[in-house]
């Protein structure tokens, strides 16, 4: 009997696959059993070949060239992982295998990594897939109890395959275009494009924004306040004449309860979580950007193995696993969570259709904890705040809705009716796990909370005489910038967006733009482009940014097509819609925008030329900000001269221990602080010889070397350059 070949996405989950598979024998980059083989990829392995494989013309970036349309997209093995590719190869022809698992990550991306080695390495015999939604003993091994045919995911790899092809054929020809036609580095796509087009339109509102003054007319009354509002309930007065008629109407008299309207309410438990909603909660409470949280919920997942599959678009759980409940309730019955998890286990979860629901659920559930119980004193501080919150989620779910009795009481004052709510708490239920501060995602949406405040016992009838009036002058804001919590939930509901009424129906059904596993990366690559900025919580676009939104053709930048777009590839993983129409379509809107680009009458100004020119050119050269810090950037993109400013540096301020910025050249190298210290490089190596902090003379010389070989590979700016070539 011939082996298994299993095929994981990371050595990591490799591994664990390999222990409970009992595949202990270690091989060339694989472990071996007495059945199974288990080999692993290090994410991708094969890609899209680069436009120059098709022609060695492509090589050099020209107008002319342009649109880049293959007849058929070609697979290439990715030289950094070249080695490992040819090991996966090597046991996909090992005669002894006569099948293959696919154990990838269980979505669209995971497929990809699995059957584009699969396609490159030509295997032919028996495909199976394991898919589950934890990395926890027991998901996995029930997994391998219930494989399921590798043809049962054909149409999810279809999507992918279309997803990864449509970003070829709209992205680097729409970037090769824009590059040629302004003569400056400038890159579209067909997610980043209407992403960037949200921010830039939000900040052109904020510019125009003219404020506008408005009054209001308060009342307190004893402990509580209340205000003047009209026939139509407004409360806002534009005109200040008529506000100060009002003030002098009701102030000396007393007031006149009129009406007292008690009504019985009651507030369901929030959603679950999936990705995107994780993201957005996890930026408003910590700051933590999109990315930040996608690779501590990976850590959660895969290494500690804590919570559930997290790229999930999904926010209910499926019929099969609420019997898991108590044990995943168990689990997190510790530490801070002990008394409310018993307390649901004592009551039974309040399971109803806001977390339970077969319809709502794809390829993966809400994100939930796992049985396996948590050693919190194992988590870093960041991991413990997305496991806090995900728990917490899980718990409220499992909660009675939160009840309360709202009070809204009318006054009358000389004619005028001021106005007031307030609340009594029934049951806290669900708020319980918040010690009541609960302020969710979904509040940020609906504006500020009403009926907050406590009123004293009143009666229909009772008259108010002290009571203290008051004119309050205020002014109309501006809309706010997005956060990257407001910025994902744009991209998820970009219907919001769309004045079309039933163009906005229409996309109020879709898939929104992007997915939850890619939409951090294409935040992420929006500001390593320099296309905008991070200013504290608030994201701005930079004159770079602004200029592409001018310069690219009006459809690439709208929301509702690359929606639509998504939600057609989401159609393809179901089998509803062809993958070659969608292609096709994709091909020809690809040509229709490099015919754009090219017609266009429009210019780039470069808003970062300084007065140093270039050694080799003579032309003046660009400052730009890279990730580990600035570097001037010839304007010629031919010449392709650059030099490093400064860097951020890993070395800390002796005094507020913050990170340092390294300026200067050789020995005449200095550190700053945004806290005012400086240090020459020669004092930091001298401190660091002393053994004031950690470290020698070496390990100074490896981290100087290490810093300036980071310097000049890890920016975006370099990795276009390095490939970039204009016809002379």
């Amino acid at each position: 009997m011939g082996k298994t070949l299993v095929l994981t996405e990371k050595p990591s989950v490799g591994r664990e696959v390999a222990r409970i598979l009992k595949c202990s024998r270690q091989g060339n980059g694989c472990l071996i059993g007495e059945k199974y083989i288990v080999v692993w990829a290090l994410g991708h392995l094969v890609t899209l070949a680069d436009p120059e494989a098709y022609d060695a013309s492509y090589k050099i970036w020209r107008a002319e060239d342009l649109p880049m349309l293959p007849a058929k997209m070609e697979l290439v093995v990715i030289r950094e992982t070249a080695k490992q590719f040819g090991i996966v190869k090597n046991m996909m022809r090992n005669p002894e295998v006569d099948e293959l698992i696919i154990a990838t990550d269980a979505g669209r991306e995971g497929e990809l990594v699995a059957r584009w080695i699969i396609k490159k390495a030509g295997w032919r015999k028996p495909i199976k897939r394991l898919w589950i939604s934890s990395l926890t003993e027991r998901a996995i091994r029930d997994g391998f109890n219930h494989l399921r045919p590798g043809k049962d995911f054909e149409t999810l790899y279809a999507a992918a395959e279309c997803r990864a092809e449509a970003d070829w054929l709209v992205g680097l020809n729409v970037t090769r275009a824009l590059t040629c036609k302004f003569n400056a580095q400038l890159s579209a796509g067909r997610v980043q494009t209407p992403t960037l087009a949200m921010i830039v339109e939000r900040e052109k509102e904020i510019k125009e924004f003219v404020p506008q003054d408005y009054w209001s007319v308060a009342a307190s009354a004893q402990s509580f306040d209340l205000r003047w509002q009209d026939k139509n309930g407004q409360t806002r007065i534009f005109n200040k004449i008529k506000a100060d008629e009002i003030l002098t109407k009701v102030k000396g008299h007393p007031g006149e309860i009129i009406d007292i309207k008690k009504e019985a309410k009651h507030e369901p438990p929030p959603l679950a979580y999936d990705l995107t909603e994780l993201q957005r909660d996890a930026n408003r409470k910590f700051g933590f950007s999109a990315k930040t949280t996608s690779n501590i919920m990976q850590q959660l997942y895969e290494n500690h193995k804590l919570v559930t599959y997290p790229r999930t678009d999904s926010r209910y759980i499926s019929d099969d696993i609420v019997p898991t409940l108590p044990e995943r309730l168990k689990s997190v019955a510790q530490g801070p969570y002990v008394n409310l998890a018993r307390g649901i286990l004592r009551t039974k979860p309040n399971v109803t259709k806001r977390f339970v629901d077969n319809s709502k659920v794809s390829d993966h559930h809400a994100i939930i904890p796992t049985e396996q119980p948590a050693m919190l004193n194992r988590l870093s501080s960041d991991e413990l705040k997305i496991y806090d919150l995900i728990v917490r989620r899980f718990l409220a779910v499992l909660l009675p809705p939160f009840e309360y009795q709202q009070t809204t009481v009318k006054m009358k004052v000389n004619g005028e009716v001021f106005t007031t709510k307030g609340r009594i708490v029934l049951k806290k239920g669900w708020k319980d796990v918040y010690a009541g501060d609960y302020t969710g995602a979904e509040d940020e949406d609906e504006g500020e909370a009403q009926g907050l405040q406590t009123l004293p016992e009143i009666s229909l009838g009772d008259r108010l005489k002290s009571l203290s009036i008051r004119l309050d002058s205020h002014k109309t804001k501006p809309p706010s910038r997005h956060t990257e919590a407001t910025l994902l939930y744009a991209m998820e509901h970009p219907a919001q967006m769309i004045e079309d009424r039933q163009l906005r129906d229409i996309m109020a059904q879709s898939h929104g733009l992007g997915t939850p596993a890619t939409r951090a990366e294409i935040i992420e690559k929006l500001f390593n482009s320099f296309y905008m900025n991070r200013q504290g919580k608030e994201i701005v676009p930079t004159s770079k940014g602004i200029q592409l939104i001018n310069l690219v053709p009006e459809e690439l930048k709208s929301p509702e097509l690359t929606a639509q777009w998504e939600q057609q590839l989401n159609e393809i993983s179901k089998g509803r819609v062809n993958a070659q129409t969608f292609l096709k379509d994709m091909r020809q809107y690809a040509a229709q925008l490099v015919s754009t680009v090219n017609g266009s009458s429009q210019f780039f100004k470069h808003d970062n030329l300084t007065r140093t020119k270039c050694p080799n050119c003579g032309k003046f050269l660009l400052q730009v900000k890279g990730k580990k810090g600035e570097m001037y950037v010839c304007q010629d993109r031919e010449c392709g001269y650059r030099q490093n400013i400064s860097q951020m540096s890993n070395a800390r301020c002796p005094e507020c221990h913050k990170k340092m910025e390294l300026r200067g050249e050789g020995e005449s190298k200095l550190f700053f602080c945004t806290c005012g210290y400086r240090e020459k490089l020669s004092a930091f190596k001298k401190r660091k010889e002393a053994g004031n902090t950690t470290g020698n003379k070496k390990e100074v010389s490896a981290y100087l070397r290490k810093q300036n070989e980071d310097a000049l590979k890890n920016t975006a700016l370099a990795d276009a350059l390095a490939k970039l070539q204009l016809k002379k």
